[in-house]
């Protein structure tokens, strides 16, 4: 990738990005539809400047040691967040983009990005909509530069990833005790009560939920070996959607092996908060806590910091 490479679609991926920085490439899910927000939510403006969802997403991922940072976009939302990028993004930012043609799920996403990433070289993935915050990519950024063949999957507490009361969907993971994922619970209406309870209104038991459980936000990172794991389920899906828990799944329970037997995900678990944008009326409280982070000194108050080094 170049520096900037926001028009034209596609570009030539290199060992390292902007400014001879090394490190992974994020691949970041943007092309969502975002039925229940109701617009373009990495254009959510949830910095105190006004700054994007995928705008702080990607200085964080840049502060935590991510060299390149890939968009996955759809047909409908692509092109404004394409003109977004190109107007407010450092030129020394490397990023390329990539065409989902239709909405066919996280795993399409990912292989959507194929073109733009290095195919010996291991990289994360992202919601757009979410911000994990630098700590837990660095996580993220180490192990995948590490020699740990495992792919890997960041966790949050249940309680530190939800914003407002709106009920949202979490996969509690279940990790074994040697802290690798054993496999994604997914649980939906997932909502806080006044009285500090977490509840689940999906008829499932339990019931009420551990605040403290680990949950998955989609934050991943996969070695090269997962590519034709993921081609091989799209064929088989046909024009259903694949999701990425769905194959790591079928991977962790020998339903899909891995070629060398890499089939391991080692589970992240991350310190702090992650929050991001699923309702309209998550915007103002992320921006609430935006603001308060900075004024706990927890993360600078300007953006891009690590593109200008």
């Amino acid at each position: 990738m170049s520096p900037k490479t926001a028009s034209g679609g596609t570009s030539s991926p290199t060992p390292a990005g902007a400014g001879g920085r090394a490190g992974p490439t994020l691949v970041v899910l943007a092309a969502g539809q975002a039925k229940r927000y109701g617009g373009v939510k990495p254009l959510a403006p949830v910095g105190v400047a006004g700054e994007a969802v995928i705008d702080v997403l990607a200085s964080d991922a840049m502060t935590a040691g991510f060299s390149d940072i890939v968009l996955v976009v759809g047909p409908e939302t692509g092109p404004s967040i394409r003109y977004h990028v190109e107007r407010t993004w450092p030129e020394s930012v490397s990023v390329a983009f990539a065409a989902q043609a239709a909405p066919r799920g996280t795993v399409d996403a990912v292989l959507s990005a194929a073109r733009q990433l290095d195919a010996a070289r291991s990289f994360g993935v992202a919601n757009a909509d979410d911000l994990p915050g630098p700590a837990a990519l660095r996580l993220l950024a180490e192990h995948l530069a590490g020699t740990d063949p495992s792919h890997a999957i960041v966790t949050f507490r249940l309680r530190d990833s939800l914003v407002g009361e709106d009920p949202v969907t979490r996969g509690i993971a279940d990790v074994a005790p040697d802290g690798t994922l054993r496999g994604l619970d997914e649980r939906r209406l997932v909502a806080p009560r006044s009285d500090g309870r977490i509840v689940a209104g999906d008829g499932v038991q339990p019931g009420e939920l551990d605040p403290g459980s680990p949950v998955s936000m989609n934050l991943w990172g996969f070695r090269p070996s997962i590519r034709p794991v993921f081609e091989a389920a799209m064929a088989d899906a046909g024009d259903a959607e694949v999701l990425l828990p769905e194959v790591v799944g079928d991977v962790l329970a020998g339903r899909r092996p891995v070629p060398d037997g890499a089939g391991r995900v080692v589970v992240l678990a991350a310190p702090g908060r992650c929050i991001g944008v699923t309702h309209a009326g998550d915007v103002a409280l992320v921006q609430a806590e935006l603001a308060a982070q900075i004024g706990q000194g927890e993360r600078p108050a300007s953006l891009w910091r690590a593109a200008h080094r």
